[in-house]
């Protein structure tokens, strides 16, 4: 996997996981009353966005009826809607809305990708699951070289990135930056890692996470990676 273009064929061919394909082809099979017009992606879901980004975000894994369904991270959902929204607001995405993986949508210094690539039943993806899809995000880290910024949506994603990038291993268990909404970590490298609540439905609609906090971390990207 030499470039990120290869990445993508091979995530999208990945049948690592049973219980994942399983799931999400079934998914495909049944869709939902309101998309039983579309034909859902189906296939592990590939990273996107700008092959010079400054900023990498890591979310956990596509939605069921969301980038399962549409072939794009974060894309036909009500998590894609927040994050994407935000992305247009502080200057890293051409529009504010992402419905299809053919609506122009465009990253500027910015790059979306998950700590696993299909979509897990109740969301959530087992610990040999992550395992097995840790090398893509891996390679991933290694192909995008001007990542300055990392932004980690949830624990999962937090800690996936932690083991991804290698600072698991090489980083005490008290010096591992810890996961909490808007903590700010300055690794040895330069890289500041960002923590935000996931914009998952069950964390907005109750107001664990508000437009304002979201918000205040992209402002907080956006003023660390300046305006490049």
């Amino acid at each position: 996997m030499k470039t990120l273009a290869s990445v993508a064929r091979a995530v999208a061919a990945c049948t690592r996981c049973p219980r994942l394909r399983s799931h999400c082809l079934r998914v495909a099979r049944e869709k939902k009353r309101e998309f039983r017009d579309w034909t859902y992606w189906g296939l592990p879901v590939p990273g996107f966005g700008d092959p010079a980004a400054g900023l990498l975000i890591v979310g956990l894994a596509p939605a069921a009826h969301g980038a399962n369904r549409t072939g794009r991270m974060f894309t036909g959902d009500s998590s894609g809607a927040w994050l994407y929204e935000a992305l247009y607001r502080f200057g890293f995405a051409s529009q504010a809305e992402s419905v299809s993986r053919d609506d122009g949508l465009a990253l500027r210094d910015c790059y979306v990708t998950a700590s696993a690539r299909c979509a897990p039943p109740g969301n959530r993806p087992a610990p040999v699951e992550l395992e097995r899809c840790r090398p893509f995000l891996v390679r991933e880290l290694e192909l995008l070289t001007r990542v300055r910024i990392v932004l980690t949506l949830g624990r999962i994603a937090h800690e996936s990135w932690l083991k991804a990038s290698g600072w698991w291993t090489r980083l005490a268990p008290r010096e591992r930056p810890r996961f909490g909404h808007g903590v700010e970590t300055a690794l040895p490298d330069g890289t500041v890692l960002l923590a935000s609540y996931h914009p998952s439905r069950q964390n907005t609609s109750t107001g664990k996470l508000t437009r304002a906090m979201w918000h205040d971390v992209f402002r907080r990207a956006r003023r660390l990676i300046g305006a490049r």
